[in-house]
């Protein structure tokens, strides 16, 4: 049996999503759940042997994803062995190897990978009678299935591939704005310039701390990366690093730091303030859209216990990989503009295991 923490509310850690896979909470039937796929805050989940090409994106509602899916069906592709290519721009939905028996007091949250965030492929969770994407309701039994929509770039997968990530939470874990500029003030600085945890009251809160974009670049001007367009075939398959040069070119500041986004172009910035998620805290990065609504950033999400942490010395938190697109015109973004805000989450316990280049993090 899981056992949590009486009354308590938080994020489980490693420990104990290793005890809700033990406990069958987590279960993927006869396919063993590695090890190496529970993170210090989360479990990478795995695509299935089928991907289903369908005509458009949807919720179930009150039905079971199957019965909608019979509705929607284009083509059933096998992802077993070689896998199978996606293409850009189509929907696709697959259903995961793993599956859900959550308890009345748990529910659970998804979100896509930084490694697959990074590459343009948009993936949210769905769920039998669920009426939002990647949330998933207390007590809910049942498959998971992973829409995915690669954008940028054709892409290779197959059976056993991890894009997504799913954490389990009791109760309302989320602090308060006023709580989070308690924290960085009393127990441990969550962000930092040039080396130096910022004064409080600089925090940007609001429903979460904000984060502003770094587009002073670095000595040649280079501000970060844009995918290219035309780019050839980005096999995920492959255990080996791939080059990104076909894939990304650099992006150049303009005058007065600051850069115009060319509509529907996917790009890769940095953020302006270094973060840093203590071992009792998990973060999540949600998109921030003006009220024009031109802008989108940030397609991942979660941030484990340990990012920008050193716990054998002071740090000055690390840098964010923001994702950006804008939509239908071009727009101008400068050094420092709000683009995208950290919310974090109370852990239950602090995991033993933090992010880091210990456990293969990057």
């Amino acid at each position: 049996m899981l056992n949590l923490p009486p009354g308590r509310h938080g994020v489980l850690p490693r420990e104990m999503l290793l005890d809700a896979i033990a406990s069958e909470v987590i279960d993927a039937g006869q396919f063993k759940i590695p090890d190496r796929n529970v993170q210090p805050a989360s479990v990478d989940l795995r695509l299935g042997e089928t991907a289903y090409r369908v005509r458009c994106s949807f919720l179930p509602g009150n039905r079971p994803v199957s019965e909608k899916l019979e509705d929607l069906l284009i083509d059933e592709i096998d992802l077993h062995k070689e896998g199978a290519v996606l293409e850009t721009n189509r929907p696709y939905l697959i259903p995961l190897k793993e599956n859900l028996r959550l308890p009345p007091q748990l529910h659970a949250k998804a979100n896509p990978k930084s490694s697959t965030g990074r590459i343009d492929v948009f993936t949210r969770v769905i769920t039998d009678q669920g009426g939002r994407f990647d949330e998933i309701r207390a007590g809910y039994e049942g498959p998971l299935y992973l829409e995915v929509v690669p954008l940028s770039f054709a892409v290779r997968v197959r059976e056993d591939l991890t894009l997504n990530q799913l954490r389990l939470i009791a109760g309302n874990s989320t602090l308060s704005d006023e709580e989070v500029r308690e924290f960085h003030c009393e127990q441990h600085p969550l962000m930092f310039e040039n080396g130096v945890a910022v004064d409080a009251e600089r925090l940007e809160l609001s429903g979460g701390l904000f984060l502003g974009l770094d587009l002073r670049g670095d000595a040649n001007g280079r501000v970060g990366y844009r995918a290219r367009e035309n780019a050839p075939l980005l096999d995920l398959t492959r255990e080996e690093p791939i080059d990104p040069s076909p894939f990304f070119e650099p992006v150049l500041r303009e005058g007065g730091e600051q850069v115009i986004l060319s509509p529907q172009r996917f790009y890769l910035l940095m953020s302006a303030g270094a973060v840093s998620v203590p071992p009792e805290l998990a973060s999540e990065m949600t998109a921030y859209d003006p009220t024009s609504g031109e802008l989108r950033t940030h397609y991942a999400g979660f941030f484990d216990p340990g990012f920008g942490f050193d716990p054998d010395g002071p740090r000055d938190g690390s840098f964010a990989a923001l994702e950006v697109r804008a939509h239908d015109v071009p727009f101008l973004i400068e050094h420092g503009q709000l683009v995208c805000k950290l919310t974090f989450d109370r852990m239950l316990e602090p995991p033993k295991t933090l992010y880091g280049e210990a456990i293969g993090s990057s």
